[in-house]
């Protein structure tokens, strides 16, 4: 005897449940070169887009 998936169940597999790759970019300064989310600060060197952003009090 083979078991079979009902019909209900048969599209609710887990075969093709995939996370998404997260993005990253490589930092503009380059002497940091970490690599860091887009549009946002870079934490090691704390520049967005080659500029320094000042830091929250």
């Amino acid at each position: 005897m083979t078991y079979t998936k009902s019909r209900v169940r048969t599209p609710h597999g887990r075969a093709d449940w995939k996370l998404p790759v997260p993005v990253v970019v490589t930092c503009a300064d380059t002497a940091c070169g970490l690599m860091t989310p887009p549009h946002a600060a870079c934490r090691h060197c704390g520049t967005l887009r080659g500029a320094e952003v000042p830091s929250r009090a």
